[in-house]
């Protein structure tokens, strides 16, 4: 009589179907959550669907964007607080297509792990659907990834899709319509947002401080807390100025900083003269530069020293256009304008 052979399982390899199916039933209120005109915001099938005609578009150009959270991920994971960092993979998705003059429709998310555990990717998708809330735009689809041997313990990864869309001919930048003169206003950051943690944990590393400390440039949270700040959503501040032609570009700054993310709105003949101090430095990058010895100009490629979305609009509309942002209780600064380029 021939040896019965092993009966294996996927489970046994490491990955566990069941969870995954719990995952969806715990998350699919989140996505109904972040239902808006066009999506039904329902998980379970293949793929997404959304219907343009009924978000309102007539000749719509579709704007796409991707991205992740970067190492501000291993302070969440590490410190244990994994609620904010969904927002931030919104963020800085919707955000990118914005800056194209693009109105954020839906978004779906990758959530990639060595082993599922549904509480914890629950928490994270709850952070997801903050973020399309906050941003106007639906939860559609997704997918939950379980690689045993990929990512070690509890760790894991995200990303991020998002698809907006705007009327053909309303693009940003208008590059063609910049001049000289042209005024450039920054609206506040609410923290680094999702750059430079790399260099932020080196930062923390010289400190010596553990995540649970008080944070020196904020007492009233530990450092963890501080830093997890979530990225700042400017769709519904932003998208009634683009509407109303009001805006000429706008600058999403990510990596690279204020330095290199103005220039990428603007045609080669303009470049940017910013005034640094024409905005107040949060507490945050002063410590970061102290603490870790940084010089100026690395400071300003490596973060965005307060300011989120900068905007590039005409000089006769920039006093009434601060008054439309401070009436809907943005704070915003004009930090510089447009000159001729160096030849």
């Amino acid at each position: 009589m021939s040896e019965q052979k092993n009966s294996l399982s996927y489970k046994e390899a490491g990955v566990d179907i069941d969870a995954g199916e719990a995952l969806v039933d715990q998350i699919k209120p989140l996505a109904a959550s972040t239902r808006r005109p066009g999506a039904q915001a329902m998980l379970g099938g293949f793929g997404g669907a959304f219907d343009l005609k009924a978000a309102g578009f007539d000749d719509p150009i579709l704007v796409s964007g991707t991205d992740g959270v970067g190492t501000k991920l291993r302070i969440a994971i590490d410190s244990g607080r994994l609620g904010t960092v969904g927002i931030d993979l919104v963020a800085m998705c919707v955000n990118d297509v914005l800056a194209q003059g693009a109105e954020p429709l839906f978004f779906l998310d990758y959530y990639a792990t060595g082993k599922l555990t549904p509480d914890i990717a629950a928490l994270v998708i709850s952070g997801i659907a903050e973020g399309c809330r906050q941003s106007g735009c639906a939860l559609i689809g997704g997918e939950t990834a379980e690689m045993p041997g990929m990512y070690a313990g509890e760790d894991f990864d995200l990303a991020g899709f998002v698809v907006g869309a705007a009327e053909r001919g309303a693009l940003l930048p208008k590059d063609g319509k910049m001049q000289s003169g042209d005024v450039l206003i920054g609206l506040p950051s609410s923290g680094p947002h999702s750059n430079g943690y790399s260099l932020i944990r080196k930062i923390v590393d010289i400190s010596g401080l553990a995540w649970d400390a008080p944070a020196p440039f904020d007492p009233a949270q530990s450092l963890a807390e501080a830093l997890l700040t979530p990225t700042k959503i400017y769709v519904n501040t932003l998208m009634p100025l683009v509407r109303q032609g009001l805006i000429k570009g706008l600058a999403h700054i990510t990596g690279g900083g204020i330095t290199d993310n103005i220039p990428r709105m603007l045609p080669k003949h303009l470049s940017p003269k910013v005034d640094f101090n024409a905005w107040p430095r949060p507490a945050v990058f002063t410590w970061l530069q102290e603490t870790g010895g940084v010089e100026e100009a690395e400071l300003r490629r490596a973060f965005n020293c307060g300011l989120g979305m900068v905007l590039c609009v005409d000089k006769e509309n920039a006093v009434d256009i601060l008054g439309m942002l401070h009436t809907e209780h943005e704070q915003a600064y004009i930090i510089g304008e447009l000159c001729p380029a160096e030849s």
